[in-house]
């Protein structure tokens, strides 16, 4: 039989879904203190020996995370882990990686979430105004105020990293008539994107680009990538929203170039050290607005997530292809962000 580990919480939700799958599975079940089980009883990770995994989100800042990566790493019989992330650049999954005859999958399913995410921050700041927010007395029947909106349809998006997140924020600012560039270490055609270049053209595009999305993953390449130089190469009515790694944004550069007032503004959803600190001042910042990594937490998520962990159990189970597999070469490299 099968012997799959997950948390207790992930059980609770994914087992009357996989009790009625055509072959049965045994579970290794990891609680909230940390500690294995099978069938209710306690078992050492030496004696776990699981063939396979998912890692839910619910670990991703549990105190037992290592010790849940522990277990999976510990296992001779480990062949295959399922992530709930987009990114496989996490410490835990380079652990992983670093075994012989390992498959990792990942997730997509966060990408409709974040696309919205990223068009809501765009309207909200197009149409609004976030760094202006209206005032009580724009509420006042006797304050009949006008603004002018910024629009969409005409504008001129760069969104780095265009995998399966930059394609669907792609689509989305397509459908509002923005020109889209897209920027991957592999160009060439693609139907939600004008244009898709390498890396190595990313400042060619960024003097006309009038919002900037980042959707990359953590790499060598990618850490500091918007430091002073960068952001000074932007224009200075443009918006910046990053979706992809916190490491990509040289923190003290921004808020300098925010002040000089190039760009205009940032939507933030991910930072360097998480929770983003109390005393950081991306936090009252009037030309910042932050969210808490919860770009791809929508009612649709966790639906979209549950059906390809159910969909990918059964492939293994049928020794079939597995969707989202990542080359265990790139999780090393680590290239194998969001």
């Amino acid at each position: 039989m099968t012997r799959i580990q997950l948390t207790a919480t992930a059980l609770d939700r994914l087992r009357p879904r996989l009790d009625v799958l055509a072959q049965p599975l045994d579970y290794v079940v990891m609680d909230k203190s940390g500690v294995l089980r099978i069938d209710g009883r306690e078992v050492t990770p030496e004696e776990a020996r699981p063939d396979c995994g998912f890692v839910s989100n619910d670990l991703f800042f549990a105190p037992f995370q290592m010790a849940y990566i522990d277990a999976l790493v510990a296992s001779p019989a480990l062949e295959w882990v399922q992530s709930c992330g987009a990114g496989l650049d996490h410490p835990m999954f380079v652990s992983l990686a670093r075994r012989d005859d390992i498959r990792l999958t990942t997730n997509h399913s966060q990408a409709v979430g974040i696309a919205e995410y990223v068009m809501w921050g765009v309207l909200d700041h197009f149409q609004i105004g976030a760094a202006q927010p209206i005032q009580p007395a724009e509420q006042d029947p006797s304050g009949w105020i006008r603004r002018r909106a910024r629009e969409i349809g005409g504008t001129r998006w760069l969104i780095l990293g265009f995998g399966a997140i930059g394609q669907a924020v792609a689509q989305r600012a397509k459908a509002f008539g923005a020109h889209v560039t897209g920027v991957r270490r592999t160009p060439g055609p693609s139907a939600f994107a004008d244009a898709v270049v390498p890396p190595e053209r990313i400042f060619d595009m960024l003097g006309d680009s009038d919002v900037v999305v980042l959707c990359m993953p953590q790499t060598p390449e990618t850490i500091n990538l918007v430091d002073a130089h960068f952001l000074a190469a932007m224009k200075p009515s443009a918006m910046l929203v990053n979706v992809g790694r916190g490491g990509a944004i040289d923190d003290a550069a921004l808020l300098a170039a925010l002040d000089a007032g190039q760009p205009e503004y940032a939507l933030l959803d991910v930072f360097r050290i998480e929770p983003l600190p109390a005393d950081h001042p991306f936090w009252k910042h009037p030309r910042i607005t932050v969210t808490a990594h919860t770009s791809a937490v929508t009612t649709g998520w966790d639906m979209r997530l549950d059906d390809l962990v159910v969909d990918n159990i059964s492939r293994y189970l049928a020794d079939e292809p597995l969707r989202n597999e990542v080359p265990i070469s790139d999780i090393l490299r680590g290239r194998a962000g969001p």
